[in-house]
């Protein structure tokens, strides 16, 4: 018995799902052979046997006889271990699965996702700040040759490769992303950092047009110099790694505590914030569009990077206009829901 049962181990799991079921079946019909007075049909019997392997045992059907007795202690031996050779399977196929999703070896294959190619302190920030927003659950995938997922989370995904191989892009399923966004890596030569960051880039870029599909890429960069090369690859969008911090500096030497009005615009965690929305087909002008939002607790700033619409209230909003707001995230989510 003990023979058979390493046999059974050794099976192919699809092989042992099919003999588990048929053997489980064929019981349920040899016990409503032995037992017609007990077990009225086959599916009475399917229950007993099923009740019997998982040891359950109801106890609302047993065998009388001598021969139903024989085959219910051959199905107490033989059945209950295949069905704990079945759970065996499934326990290791979930613990594999679980490793290779640690190790970023599984394709990712949801849409409308932000990918994050090279982990950082920064890239983790932001990484944080994305799973903050509570309006949208949007997914994280991580492109990075680190030996396994440096962070966990429901909605954050792992892929372990090189970001400038086609297949490592598709495994991410980059074409069907919102965006990508390049991180500098930590503590490098600002040439080497920008310039890997440069190649990455690239990369993304020709994988475009190779899926001849468009994909918003955003840089940061270390060193202002370099911002033409960036320009050249097409990329979207540049951030400078330390623009932020001096600027911020300065405006808090000018005006005290101005940079908690900044934290708070920049963060999720408090206060009202920044926010995109589309534009109203009711909404003709900005100044229809700034009052309608006024009503509802909501103030409009900008036009994509523009801020001097609030000197040009009564000019039309043009088609490819997108508005960014500043409120709290209770009414940008009746907003949303308008």
């Amino acid at each position: 018995m003990f023979e058979l049962m390493k046999k059974v181990v050794q099976i192919n799991t699809g092989r042992l799902v099919l003999f588990t079921a048929a053997f489980y079946t064929a019981s349920a019909f040899i016990i409503y052979f032995l037992e017609p007075r007990i077990f009225l049909n086959p599916f009475i019997g399917f229950w007993w046997v099923m009740t019997t392997v998982t040891t359950t045992g109801f106890g609302d059907y047993s065998p009388v006889t001598v021969p139903g007795m024989l085959f219910a202690i051959f199905l107490y031996i033989f059945g209950i271990g295949l069905i704990g050779v079945i759970i065996g399977k499934v326990v290791d196929a979930y613990s594999i699965f679980r490793r290779r999703r640690m190790e970023g070896k599984l394709n990712y294959k949801g849409k409308n996702h932000y990918v994050i190619v090279g982990w950082s302190q920064k890239a983790r920030k932001t990484v944080e700040e994305i799973l903050l927003i509570k309006h949208t659950q949007v997914d994280v995938v991580l492109i990075d040759l680190q030996k396994e997922t440096p962070f966990e989370h429901e909605r954050f995904h792992f892929i372990q490769g090189n970001p400038t191989e086609p297949a490592v892009l598709q495994q991410a399923s980059v074409k069907e992303a919102k965006s990508v966004s390049i991180f500098a890596p930590d503590n490098q030569d600002e040439v080497l950092a920008d310039g890997k960051t440069l190649l990455i880039a690239s990369a993304i870029e020709k994988f475009s047009v190779d899926q001849q599909r468009s994909i918003y890429t955003i840089a940061e960069i270390v060193h202002e110099n370099h911002i033409p090369m960036f320009e050249h690859a097409r990329v979207d969008e540049l951030v400078l790694s330390n623009e932020a911090f001096p600027h911020l500096m300065a405006k808090t030497l000018l005006h005290h505590g101005s940079s908690q009005l900044f934290m708070q615009l920049l963060s999720e965690n408090h206060g009202d914030n920044l926010w995109e929305i589309k534009p109203s087909p009711s909404w003709k002008t900005y100044r229809e569009a700034q009052e309608a939002l006024a009503r509802q607790g909501a103030n409009l700033v900008a036009d994509r990077n523009d801020f001097s619409i609030i000197r040009r209230l009564d000019e039309e909003i043009p088609v490819n206009a997108r508005l960014y707001i500043i409120c709290d995230p209770e009414t940008f989510e009746k907003l949303q829901l308008d």
